[in-house]
């Protein structure tokens, strides 16, 4: 993933430093399980652990180096570290496994961590919309339907409902991780052949994971459920961006993103304030989705295993956590510094001459008698006469001798409040999550 979208703690995990160093505690912690068995004598165990080499560039090279012989990674690493522990207490690093033992149960333990960072990204995310929605609570603004202006609702009630989409964007994180933090060491078609099941379970125990059935390797619909959680959180970020694009806009101009002291819009045009990061997260939620399908097709593998899914993975799995890690943020920072106009919000709300309380018309003329359909069409017809002439649609009906209602009648299917007074099961939901 390039550097800008590469938060550094995310970016952390995936370095080439801590991909060799997980695989090397793997190793290390196989080796001392076979010890605490008496399969390998205690003092070669101890000696690995002491004289294991410190993943450092020299290393990776020495690394590199040695893959260019053996064509494979994995027994490249093996063979640097056991020269570098020396013989005998060497030759038992890998003893008994195979290359997608070390290197499933390291890149699932990573994944768990990954994850981790993205649950405490998303904590931060529901918490910051779920306090500029209870700020903005009270305030009305216009619904729209189809970009058409619809009926009034609560700015804070918008922002409610995207609280409650994070959390479950959360939810499915939490679960993904659940399915992710997983290890097998299991030998090469998982039946441990060559290795006591208790040496599974303990490198998972001190990792954190749970040992599970496999192949040779860990079933790859558990990597393309984090994926898919990735690309919900991404699904997510892009209805937010989309929406305040939208209220960005000029002719619109409900809200728009912060604007930092020294920052341009435009290189060509200075009065410009462009939506930029709310574009940002729509453009990288299409990347994240694409990252899934890669990780759906990934699930199919030949019998016991092939490895057509390692190369995608290499890049799929590491860019879609970076990637959701970054949008998380990004998306928590707009929201906390998004600027809101109350009043250009009435102002638009108005903008429609009253056409938004169309549907209290038509249900009081219903229980004045009317058929729905009759009522329909004579709430239809001024609606557009009061629109073509750019006259309030209170008055059009007014003068509609068809229109029976009286003034009260009129004054409450016009009430904003009453409009909008059922908004509090949408922030007792709210109020229920963390």
């Amino acid at each position: 993933m390039i550097r800008r979208y590469s938060p550094p703690k995310m970016a952390a995990l995936f370095n080439e430093h801590a991909r060799w160093e997980m695989l090397l505690e793997v190793e290390l912690l196989a080796t001392e399980a076979r010890a605490a068995l008496g399969e390998v004598p205690q003092a070669d165990a101890v000696a690995c652990r002491e004289r294991a080499p410190k993943i450092d560039d020299e290393l990776i090279a020495e690394i590199d180096e040695r893959e260019a012989i053996t064509n494979h990674d994995l027994a490249a690493f093996v063979d640097v570290v056991q020269a570098r522990i020396g013989a005998p207490a060497g030759n038992w690093i890998h003893y008994g496994l195979t290359s997608t033992d070390v290197v499933d149960t390291a890149q699932c333990a990573l994944l768990a961590r990954a994850t981790d960072l993205l649950l405490e990204a998303s904590d931060d995310l529901v918490a910051e919309l779920k306090r500029r929605a209870l700020e903005f609570r009270d305030i009305p603004c216009v619904g729209r339907t189809h970009g058409i202006h619809a009926e009034p609702t609560t700015f804070g009630r918008k922002l409610a409902l995207w609280a409650l989409q994070a959390d479950r964007d959360r939810r499915r994180l939490r679960q993904a991780r659940e399915t992710i933090a997983v290890g097998k060491l299991s030998g090469a078609v998982g039946t441990y052949s060559n290795i006591d099941p208790r040496v599974e379970q303990h490198v998972c125990a001190a990792l954190g994971l749970e040992p599970v059935p496999a192949t040779q390797v860990i079933a790859r619909d558990r990597h393309a459920e984090l994926l898919y959680a990735c690309a919900a959180v991404g699904s997510t970020m892009e209805l937010i961006g989309t929406e305040i694009r939208h209220l960005q806009r000029t002719e619109v101009g409900e809200a728009q993103e912060g604007f930092a002291k020294g920052q341009k819009g435009s290189s060509a045009m200075p009065h410009k304030r462009n939506p930029i990061a709310s574009e940002r997260l729509c453009g990288l939620a299409r990347t994240v989705r694409g990252y899934l399908v890669t990780g759906l097709e990934n699930v199919a593998l030949w019998h016991e295993r092939d490895i057509s899914h390692s190369s995608a993975e290499r890049v799929v799995l590491p860019d879609a956590a970076m990637l959701t890690y970054y949008m998380l943020q990004l998306a928590t920072k707009t929201i906390s510094n998004l600027e809101v106009f109350p009043d250009r919000m009435i102002e638009n709300l108005d903008r429609s001459y009253g056409l938004v309380f169309s549907q209290p018309v038509l249900l009081a003329l219903v229980e004045g008698g009317l058929t729905r359909d009759a009522a329909y069409r004579i709430v239809q017809r001024d609606a557009r006469v009061a629109y073509d002439e750019r006259r309030p649609f209170r008055a059009v009906l007014a003068e509609d001798d068809e229109v029976t209602l009286t003034d009260d009648q009129l004054d409450h299917a016009f009430s904003l409040e009453w409009s909008l007074r059922n908004t509090g099961p949408t922030f007792d939901a709210l109020g229920a999550i963390d």
